[in-house]
């Protein structure tokens, strides 16, 4: 195990340190600030400017409006209800229709254990304040189409955190499958901003690349919420803020109040209540398990975190080593002139001007009688160096480990995804084999009919083998998913959505064919309702998602909008028919006009014919869009067999006249 493990590091690169020179090389940190700082100055809450000949836009958002309005209750002590989470989907329909991708991702089975997606309450709050804004609603429009770096410090952070989601949101909703717009969130020591399933969202959403937080390695606002909302002091939070404000020192009341009860916190409590909580969540934390985590805080990081100190930068996207990185580096004793709460809070201006001075001037070549140590090692220590931890702290062993783990964790889900790819492959040849049994019987009967029938039986043992081992397949896959030991984007890489809606349609007929042969629709029921495997669920709800067409609903109407609605129509019939369950409505159809044969009651007779007519503008938009395989059209086939037996039943009298008051 040792050896693989050794392999597999042999093989990887570690390049957190490398991003984080990069990133900090780069002008794009100095011109974030200096927006940051334009908008702490700035009435509006927000300031703007393009860069770059006018292709990039910088937004600078302010959180001292956010402080001012929660300064009164941080002087009361109060602190639960200013950062306590609140739902996107939950009692704000704006925030709801603001976020609907995110909220719409609660409904996902992978979702963290049904908990909504929800965000710190006060940046919520001064969001939509903003958002109702004329001058934010023309920015939107402005924007539209170019490249967009939102940012902000502190409180401003968590708000164009916010920003950036909701321009990510509208974006996603005009154009679903449309590559995600060119933006970019870099906050500076901002609180967390959401919970486990605003995290989980995010990366099934595909945006945690689109978020960058800097956090300095002694700054205690990045790291507050992470105690438990009782325990959160608020007047830190909203202190630090103020402190960055040119103009409190005109103000007086609670902004006087709230400073100066932040200037007299004991300081070594502070750092103390801190290492307690971010410890105690890091504890928790397990890399292979996350949800299992008990709960203080409800708050979790997302996008990738900045750890910056004096020595350089480390770039860090696993949400749980951002917590491990984010303890190691505060309680980390490497820097003990690290100076006060406020100046740590308030020294970002100072790292990015000075961080690529730094690399430029930092070219020391290692020379000495050790044994050469891996590349991988040696950047992993670099990584450890630039974010604070000297190599001899008690936390540097612990740090270089979840570095490590981060590393094997990020490649794992890809690494199986591969996998799978390859495992699909191979069985090709079982998917090959039942449509060679499907043009078989294309002519007489279709695929259907003769699978139920146990036509040629050394055949259907062959295709039933095969159409187990698919299903097999396939559950495996989906364990894996429910398990995260995939990719969260997963269930929307078109590869796996078509393969899957291709087995579906290739393979559910026979297994509608082998429940009706074995008589389970009348022991237990309706295929569709307690027949259906799980998988072919999931798999409508991916091919919905797609929004290449509706998903196959219980009730007729729904599923003869879902399979009809086509943007183009076909020259020829399609290979597979389209609607998974197209043969389940055909058995109940059969089954309902049987019943409509022998039916005495008027009222009872009148009900069957109206479902039958709807089976019936069902059945024929389908083939006349040529939605169905040639199969359906057999002569012995179960289709052609009901339509015989409903143009029968239409010849009697009083059918024919109640079909006219229909």
């Amino acid at each position: 195990m040792d050896d693989a493990a050794g392999e597999e590091e042999a093989s990887m690169f570690e390049t957190s340190h490398v991003l984080g020179a990069l990133l900090a090389s780069s002008p794009l940190l100095a011109r974030a600030w200096d927006r940051c700082t334009a908008a702490t100055a700035a009435a509006l809450g927000f300031v703007h400017g393009e860069e770059d000949g006018g292709n990039k836009v910088y937004v600078g958002f302010s959180g001292v409006q956010a402080a001012l309005s929660a300064a009164g209750a941080a002087v009361a002590g109060g602190g639960a209800d200013v950062f306590a989470p609140v739902g996107l989907g939950g009692g704000d329909a704006a925030a709801g229709r603001m976020f609907a991708p995110l909220v719409a991702a609660e409904t996902d089975p992978a979702a963290a254990a049904g908990e909504p997606v929800a965000v710190q309450a006060l940046a919520l709050q001064c969001f939509l304040k903003l958002c109702g804004s004329p001058d934010f609603q023309m920015l939107l429009d402005e924007i539209r189409g170019k490249a967009v770096v939102f940012t902000g410090h502190s409180l401003g952070g968590a708000i164009a955190a916010l920003a950036a989601l909701h321009f990510l949101c509208i974006s996603s909703s005009s154009s679903p499958w449309a590559p995600a717009p060119p933006v970019l969130c870099v906050t500076f020591g901002s609180p967390l901003l959401g919970n486990e399933a605003l995290s989980r969202a995010i990366l099934r959403e595909r945006w945690g690349g689109n978020f960058c937080h800097v956090v300095s390695q002694h700054d205690v606002v990045p790291r507050l919420l992470f105690c438990p909302p009782d325990a959160v002091p608020a007047h830190i939070i909203v202190g630090m803020q103020l402190h960055q404000w040119p103009a409190r020192t005109r103000q007086t009341g609670a902004v006087t109040t709230v400073t100066m009860r932040m200037a007299d916190t004991d300081k070594d409590a502070l750092r103390q209540l801190i290492q307690r909580h971010v410890g105690a969540v890091a504890m928790e934390q397990k890399l292979a398990a996350p949800d299992e985590t008990t709960r203080g805080s409800p708050y979790r990081p997302f996008g990738t975190y900045v750890l910056c100190s004096p020595e350089g930068a480390a770039c860090v996207d696993n949400a749980t080593a951002v917590v491990q990185m984010l303890y190691a580096t505060f309680a980390s004793r490497s820097s003990p002139s690290a100076g006060s709460p406020e100046a740590a809070h308030s020294c970002y201006g100072e790292l990015v001007l000075k961080m690529p001075q730094h690399l430029l001037l930092k070219r020391r070549l290692r020379v000495d009688d050790a044994p050469a140590t891996p590349n991988y090692d040696d950047g992993v220590s670099l990584a450890l160096e630039a974010s604070g931890i000297d190599a001899m702290a008690m936390e540097a062993s612990t740090a270089r480990q979840w570095l490590k783990t981060s590393k094997r964790a990020g490649r794992r889900p890809s690494l199986n995804s591969a996998r799978l790819a390859t495992q699909l492959g191979r069985i090709t040849p079982c998917r090959a084999q039942i449509e060679w049994y499907k043009a078989l019987f294309d002519a007489e009967m279709g695929y259907y009919d003769a699978f139920k029938q146990r036509r040629s039986p050394r055949k259907y043992s062959k295709v039933n083998l095969n159409r187990i081992k698919l299903g097999q397949f396939w559950d495996r896959v989906l364990t894996m998913l429910d398990a995260g030991q995939l990719p969260h984007d997963f269930h929307r890489r078109a590869k796996w959505v078509n393969a899957a809606r291709f087995y579906q349609l290739l393979v559910e007929p026979l297994d509608i064919a082998d429940y009706h042969h074995h008589g389970h629709h009348r022991t237990s029921g309706s295929y569709m309702t307690h027949g259906r495997e799980r998988r072919y669920e999931l798999f409508d709800r991916w091919w919905q998602e797609k929004a290449c067409t509706g998903g196959a609903g219980g009730d007729v109407t729904s599923s003869m909008l879902a399979a009809s609605a086509s943007s183009r129509r076909r020259s020829k019939y399609a290979g597979l028919t389209q609607d998974p369950c197209f043969w389940a409505r055909v058995e109940e159809a059969r089954e309902q006009t049987e019943s409509a044969q022998g039916e005495r009651d008027v009222a009872e007779l009148a009900m069957k014919l109206e479902e039958l007519q709807e089976f019936e503008r069902y059945f024929r938009e389908l083939v006349a869009s040529k939605e169905v395989s040639v199969d359906v059209l057999a002569p012995q086939s179960s289709y052609t067999l009901w339509v015989e037996e409903w143009n029968q039943l239409k010849l009697r009298d009083e059918v024919r006249t109640m079909l006219l008051r229909f």
